[in-house]
């Protein structure tokens, strides 16, 4: 059921993006914004979805095979979307993209956090399927099992070995990249994904763990927010 519910989530947000593309090509800013939000949106709950089958028997195999499959269908499917703040900011800042075009998707990708933080919330309450049931009773799930300083320490290095690998892979053929990006995310989930939940996507991390935010702000923002954005920004100064 979870397979399926994540199957539909991706096609809907096919056609949703066929959709705008075709309709609102003449409104660019309009257009991008709501490209950029749908794409972020099948991210976020997809991987919503995915925490709720991290326990699935054999673990850990079963987790990483679904985030390793299911990163390579993103990667296919939304193709000229960043779908994570920090990989907004670097066109933005180099002046790639101007400082309007850029804000407008960090906005965009918020919204898409908050809209599927609230769907998958909606869906949990239907009860589809088992790992469904006591969802919701989760209020914070703490994704960070360390110390505020090591967990920002391994935010920050997840990100900058993230944003290196992208940078070093853009001559490469798209269908190969999107495997190596694919199997790079895997290997980091694995290595890190029991002490922060291995995510340097602000975005994304909001929509998973929002009640956190809500609850220990200054911590989470900055192993959450704060660690992976100057990740991007050693990055961008030393390459």
């Amino acid at each position: 059921t979870s397979l399926l519910l994540m199957a539909g989530i991706m096609v809907t947000v096919g056609l949703c993006r066929r959709l705008a593309h075709r309709r609102l090509r003449s409104h660019q800013r309009l257009c991008a914004f709501l490209l950029e939000m749908f794409s972020t949106f099948q991210i976020c709950a997809c991987t919503n979805e995915l925490c709720l089958l991290s326990n699935v028997e054999p673990r850990p195999h079963t987790a990483l095979t679904l985030t390793y499959g299911f990163t390579v269908l993103h990667g296919l499917t939304l193709t000229g979307s960043t779908c994570n703040p920090c990989g907004t900011l670097q066109p933005m800042w180099g002046g790639g993209i101007p400082v309007k075009m850029g804000g407008l998707k960090i906005g965009a990708q918020f919204v898409a956090a908050v809209l599927a933080r609230l769907f998958m919330r909606f869906i949990w309450s239907l009860g589809m399927a088992e790992p469904h049931f006591g969802a919701l009773s989760q209020d914070c799930s703490h994704p960070m099992q360390t110390t505020e300083t090591q967990a920002f320490c391994i935010e920050l290095l997840f990100s900058v070995v993230f944003q290196l690998t992208i940078l070093r892979v853009e001559s490469v053929n798209p269908k190969y990249k999107v495997h190596l990006i694919a199997l790079l995310i895997t290997m980091l989930v694995y290595a890190g994904g029991n002490l922060t939940g291995a995510i340097f996507n602000p975005a994304l991390a909001f929509s998973l763990h929002a009640n956190c935010f809500y609850d220990k702000f200054l911590s989470y923002s900055l192993v959450y927010w704060i660690a992976p954005s100057l990740g991007k920004f050693l990055i961008f100064y030393v390459f």
